[in-house]
């Protein structure tokens, strides 16, 4: 792969100079969903899928940019003194976004770059390409200028831009995951303070199984926003009868006793699945370590259903996935996963029955959508990096 992209970067950009290779990989979280700007817990993981980077600094400011996902576009071109967003810059506001933000914390880069992407995650998945290309970018800045930024570091520049530059209210889970990943482990993250563990995946005789919708969607032009807003507005009326400073802080008993600050049915029911999430989050991780798969599954689903009822992100086709999913034999728990409204769902299937699952799940939603989903077997790897 490696050699084949750096001929493509030669053919599109020309020979010559210091030509460097990147890897970021994509995310999945296996259980704890639109919890991480809520001061709660996630459980992510990185993938072996993602995205590869081949870059070399030129002697001016100018950018040049080429995807070979996005082919059609060509080459687009920027410079290091026009670094605003624009509609036609397209997806290189997200690498154009990390340099600003890069700046914007004080590491200044002087000179441009020839850069080529290319992505094994599908777009708009919701296996976090766009934080995959933000990491990655971060990565590659570190590399070519000796910065002095630790992973964690590049993890909330990669957020800074995302926030401030594309404009997206994302939270650090899918930066951290992609920044700090580790083969066969997944990530127990505290959103609140970044205090971290790793815990192993051990699925035994089973497997982890991601199914995409196909339905594409965008983060900043879905609901994402107007969520954690109704978040924050509940957490500034439940403040006004207990001192906490996000939802992750309330256990389900202490949301019982106070929820009745919250004025708003619809609210109330927002801010119900950011405290259950929080808390099955942290059950899942210790079903996980004491064995209990089986455990792990039942909150997989009660986390999917929370986010169908309470949260109301999943959609006809994130729904037809995962009601036909908990059908198969061999499941074990599937949900959602991503910020919704289209995107993925997580499954874990044991061995024996992946083939079947994926044909009979592939049947049943394209009879009922239409279109036919993709399926991932996927492993877990480790975080980005040089390659």
């Amino acid at each position: 792969m490696k050699e084949k992209l750096i001929a493509t970067f030669k053919e599109k950009f020309g020979d010559g100079g210091d030509i460097r290779s990147y890897f970021a990989p994509g995310r999945v979280n296996l259980i704890g969903e639109h919890t991480d700007y809520n001061g709660g817990h996630v459980f992510p993981c990185a993938l072996t899928i993602g995205t590869y980077f081949i870059a070399r600094k030129r002697e001016d400011r100018a950018l040049r940019f080429y995807s070979t996902n996005f082919d059609s576009l060509g080459i687009i071109e920027s410079s290091l003194d026009n670094l605003v967003w624009s509609k036609e810059a397209d997806w290189t506001n997200y690498p154009m976004g990390v340099m600003w933000a890069f700046g914007e914390k004080g590491y200044e880069i002087t000179n441009g770059f020839d850069i080529l992407l290319c992505g094994n995650i599908p777009n708009g998945s919701g296996l976090s390409s766009s934080a995959s290309v933000e990491v990655g970018t971060g990565v590659l800045l570190r590399d070519m200028y000796g910065f002095d930024v630790s992973m964690i570091d590049i993890a909330l520049i990669g957020q800074y831009s995302e926030n401030n530059f594309n404009k997206v209210n994302c939270g650090i889970m899918d930066q951290f995951a992609i920044a700090m990943g580790k083969k066969d482990n997944a990530i127990f993250l505290d959103t609140a303070d970044l205090s971290y563990e790793y815990a192993p995946i051990v699925l035994k005789d089973a497997k982890i199984v991601i199914a995409c919708s196909n339905k594409k969607r965008g983060l900043g032009d879905s609901k994402y926003n107007e969520r954690r807003a109704e978040c924050e507005e509940a957490l500034a009326e439940l403040q006004t009868v207990v001192d906490i400073k996000s939802l992750g802080e309330l256990d389900e008993a202490q949301f019982e006793q106070y929820k009745s600050a919250i004025k708003s049915e619809v609210r109330q029911r927002r801010a119900k699945h950011a405290v259950y999430e929080n808390q099955r989050t942290i059950k899942a991780v210790a079903a996980l370590k004491a064995g209990d798969i089986e455990e792990f599954g039942k909150l997989m689903i009660a986390s999917h259903d929370s986010l169908r009822d309470d949260y109301e992100v999943t959609g006809k086709e994130l729904d037809t996935l995962v009601a036909s999913a908990l059908k198969q034999d061999g499941v074990i728990g599937s949900r959602m996963t991503g910020a919704g409204f289209g995107g993925c769902t997580v499954s874990i299937v044991k061995n024996d029955n992946i083939d079947a699952f994926i044909e009979n799940v592939g049947k049943e939603y394209k009879d009922t959508i239409g279109y036919a989903a993709d399926f991932y077997v996927v492993e877990v790897g480790d975080g980005a990096g040089t390659i």
